[in-house]
């Protein structure tokens, strides 16, 4: 299967965009969602337990500007928490954002 002449390597990117090397986006990973009443919410105390709708084997999602962008899992790298991505999220259409 041939490759498009659309498709750029990362690589490709930024040497055609170099500016994009200094461009900041705001990352979240998003553990699970779920949905409390505000009377729950002002209950809240320490060591409160908030169910998500996601079940414990999961993968993380995470999103960047607001976008979707990739899942992956849980990870520890000497000290810190990290994500391993697993999958690479297809973009979103154009018609998603229209709506």
């Amino acid at each position: 299967m041939s490759s498009s002449q659309n498709s750029l390597s990362s690589s490709d990117l930024a040497s055609q965009y170099p500016g994009l090397h200094d461009v900041i986006c705001h990352v979240w990973v998003v553990l699970g969602t779920g949905k409390m009443t505000v009377r729950e919410c002002l209950q809240l105390q320490r060591l409160s337990v908030i169910r998500l709708k996601q079940s414990a084997d999961e993968d993380l999602q995470v999103v960047v500007n607001g976008v979707p962008i990739a899942s992956g899992e849980v990870v520890i790298v000497d000290d810190s928490t990290s994500i391993r991505v697993t999958e690479i999220l297809p973009p979103p259409s154009a018609e998603a954002q229209k709506g």
